[in-house]
């Protein structure tokens, strides 16, 4: 239950820095997409923060009704059986909600705008979590059978928790694959330079046009645009041919007097063209 309470803290921590962030910038008020676009990002946390909750809530539930399942199964009556049955049932309800709760989380964080490493690990968690209880379930039922309290219906919970488990640990794993392979093919870029003969020759310059035809695709560099952010010229003259903001680039040059592109904003530099081709001389 720590484990869970410290996960909370901690993505509440994140999430609220978001906010207060976006909070404390200098908006237009004339600028009525900026709104709408901070405005569905906070709802988006909000959503999240009550998914996370009901969580949260589910593994406290859980942790009493194991309680009551140690205070009965050590103790005397004639209920016995019946009272650690229902508070097993409870248990199994209770991680099979929590395991449906953990899956649209997965989802909430997929249809957002956040991208919160700290919610991915703190799912993660969760999952990890959900497979502990799993394993405790599995031991108080060996521990009820040494008493001679065996309950036929815990056998068929246990496998199905079994099953349950590790179907979500691999559609968790799956999903993971997903979003990294996502992210990966939208932070990447390509980026060429050469004089103009040889972008002619792959068909990157023709007639006075940048990437207008079949051109040679392989020619280019492949980048990563939040790692890549400066490309070496090796030129004393150097001229950007596709269409960049000037604003989010520089094009200085170094000791040896050749040309380096300093990408000063990723994000804006590359918002208009995922393909940079360059003239040298």
């Amino acid at each position: 239950m720590k484990k869970v309470i410290y996960f909370v803290c901690l993505i509440t921590l994140v999430l609220t820095g978001c906010t207060q962030r976006k909070a404390s910038t200098s908006i237009d008020p004339a600028n009525d997409s900026l709104q709408q676009v901070i405005a569905q990002r906070d709802n988006e946390i909000n959503d999240m923060m009550g998914t996370l909750n009901e969580i949260t809530e589910g593994f406290r539930q859980i942790n009493e009704a194991e309680n009551r399942v140690s205070i009965v199964k050590d103790g005397e009556g004639t209920n016995k059986k019946q009272q650690i049955k229902e508070n097993i049932q409870f248990i199994s309800n209770t991680m099979q909600r929590n395991r449906e709760l953990i899956k649209k989380l997965q989802q909430q964080l997929r249809d957002s705008r956040f991208n919160g490493g700290e919610l991915k690990k703190t799912i993660e968690n969760l999952t990890q979590q959900l497979d502990e209880k799993n394993q405790q379930l599995q031991q108080l039922r060996t521990e009820l059978d040494s008493k001679d309290i065996h309950i036929a219906e815990l056998d068929e919970t246990v496998n199905n928790l079994n099953s349950n488990v590790s179907n979500l640990k691999t559609e968790s794993e799956q999903k993971s694959q997903t979003i990294s392979d996502q992210d990966k093919q939208l932070n990447t870029a390509w980026f060429v330079f050469g004089t103009k003969k040889e972008l002619k020759d792959q068909h990157i310059l023709v007639n006075g046009k940048i990437l207008e035809s079949n051109f040679n695709k392989n020619y280019f560099t492949k980048v990563d645009i939040r790692v890549d952010k400066e490309i070496k010229l090796y030129s004393k003259s150097a001229r950007v041919l596709t269409m960049h903001p000037s604003s989010s680039y520089t094009l200085s040059r170094d000791a040896n007097n050749q040309y380096v592109l300093r990408i000063n904003n990723p994000q804006i530099f590359w918002s208009t063209s995922k393909y940079l081709v360059i003239l040298v001389k």
